[in-house]
């Protein structure tokens, strides 16, 4: 008995070290030919250890000019909107939610889109909003995991799942392309809201989700719901010839039809058998638009930026890539539509997230979207309004702006111009008579601001830092320019 038990513990500790090792996501330095290293961030699966049989070496990234300007943008919207807006659902994962039929309620869903009419969609409202509301990009979802496209698809899907009936999970030709232009609504939303944006100076981001669960082609990644286990290119090579050009067809159409394209954000990831096709719709969507900003989901190395989730980093494990956190308004962390009022973030949350982000050389995208007519919750309206308000006071402390070399000293966050003349010191809270930022000499005789406050501001040296003197008139509430946090504008660096 002692020796089986000896057997059993040993049989723990092997599986628990292969587990260990398999969770072990750490990205390796790939340089590509421009010799430029740009690696993803360590312990998520979105990098898979097969992806360090990859070779960049003739392969270029996007150019430090379009990575400049996605650095300065810093604040933008992530539009979830989709047939999960009708059900209120958390994204098309509601797919895979516990229901008695689960086939039967999947083609419940897979048949909404014919009776959709989102008949108060107006793009230039959504992007007045934005611009109102200090936004400087979004990102849309052109199609998320249940495969329902967004925008003019010209790509048709030529076989799909039963959902009803003794053979249901069983495959049946099929020739549509399942999309909006297939709705009642039959208008292209991608491509009105992208002519909006444009015509108010917006960045365009678009999203494209490589797992599809409405065509069954794509059966193979691990999240779906009739995955076929067995699947190989060896073993269904038709089905893999298809899924291909489609999944390369579908990516084509949005650098092409839609003219410049600022970020392409990839979701998932396929099995180690589809790494080969991920490198080549990598170079393929290089060479359609090389100044893009490719997200790295799916392809490695490949890719330009990541999206760390509901959470801020700031470590060094976050790899050389540029990055932006995508944060849902959602204390339910739905990223589409929150229907309850209770669960929707307040605006002074938006502009902490902000200042943290944006100190530390991140971007901040907060996760949202409309309900199924195409209206934005009251709640959500009133929060962004808050944040935008803030931004037009704050706003040159934030764009454009990249980090010191200390980012934050208690309640003081730093963010600092690009040639390193101008520092600014946030504060989310008041002072009080004076603030200390220590670590900091202004530029002698220089004067001090108040962002939104347009008389000079006396201070003195004192130890390692400057001692600030706020003015009395300042001291009450109603005279300050702003609410919760407030920038101070310094002519000079960090020591």
């Amino acid at each position: 008995m002692k020796k089986r038990a000896l057997v059993i513990h040993l049989l723990l500790i092997l599986s628990f070290s292969l587990l260990a090792q398999q969770r072990n996501y750490k990205p390796v330095n790939q340089p590509d030919a421009d010799g430029r290293i740009i690696r993803g961030r360590d312990g998520t699966h979105h990098w898979q250890p097969y992806m360090k049989n990859a070779n960049l070496s003739n392969y270029h990234h996007a150019p430090q000019e379009a990575i400049e300007q996605f650095q300065d943008m810093k604040y933008g919207i992530r539009i979830h909107w989709g047939i999960y807006s009708i059900v209120h659902g958390r994204e098309s994962w509601i797919i895979n939610s516990d229901h008695a039929d689960k086939s039967a309620f999947q083609g419940f869903y897979h048949d909404l889109y014919k009776g959709w009419y989102p008949k108060d969609y107006d793009s230039d409202k959504w992007t007045d909003m934005m611009v109102k509301n200090g936004f400087k990009f979004f990102v849309f979802t052109t199609k998320h995991h249940d495969g329902f496209s967004m925008y003019d698809t010209k790509i048709p899907i030529k076989n799909k799942f039963k959902f009803f009936g003794e053979d249901a999970g069983s495959i049946e030709p099929a020739n549509m392309y399942y999309s909006i232009m297939e709705t009642p609504f039959n208008r292209d939303i991608t491509e009105e809201l992208i002519n909006s944006a444009r015509a108010k100076g917006l960045k365009i981001g678009l999203y494209f989700s490589h797992p599809d669960w409405f065509d069954t082609d794509f059966r193979f990644d691990e999240w779906n719901p009739h995955r076929d286990t067995t699947f190989t290119p060896e073993n269904n090579p038709q089905a893999w010839e298809r899924f291909t050009q489609r999944h390369q067809g579908q990516i084509r159409e949005l650098l092409t039809n839609y003219g410049k394209v600022d970020m392409l954000s990839f979701d998932m990831w396929f099995p180690k058998f589809a790494w080969g096709h991920m490198q080549e719709t990598a170079r393929m969507a290089r060479e359609l638009q090389p100044h893009c900003m490719l997200r790295w989901r799916g392809i490695g190395n490949y890719g330009d930026y990541h999206t760390p989730e509901n959470y801020v980093p700031g470590d060094e494990s976050q790899g050389t890539m540029a990055w932006q956190v995508i944060h849902t308004l959602s204390t339910r962390k739905i990223f589409s539509y929150e229907p309850d009022a209770r669960y929707i973030r307040g605006g002074d949350w938006v502009v902490s997230k902000l200042i943290d982000i944006i100190s530390k050389g991140g971007n901040l995208m907060v996760g949202v979207g409309p309900n199924l007519e195409g209206n934005w919750h009251p709640k959500v309206l009133e929060t962004l309004d808050y944040a935008g308000q803030w931004l037009e006071v704050n706003g040159e402390a934030i764009y454009e702006t990249r980090p010191c070399k200390i980012t934050r000293e208690g309640q003081i966050f730093y963010t600092r111009n690009k040639d390193n003349t101008i520092t600014y010191a946030i504060i989310d809270g008041w002072p009080g008579e004076s603030l200390f930022v220590e670590h900091l000499i202004p530029k002698r005789r220089s004067d001090i601001f108040l962002l939104g406050y347009d008389i000079p501001l006396s201070w003195e040296k004192k130890g390692n830092g400057i001692d600030i003197k706020l003015p009395t008139e300042l001291q009450i509430e109603e005279n300050r320019p702003c609410k919760q946090a407030f920038a101070f504008k310094i002519m000079g660096s960090q020591l």
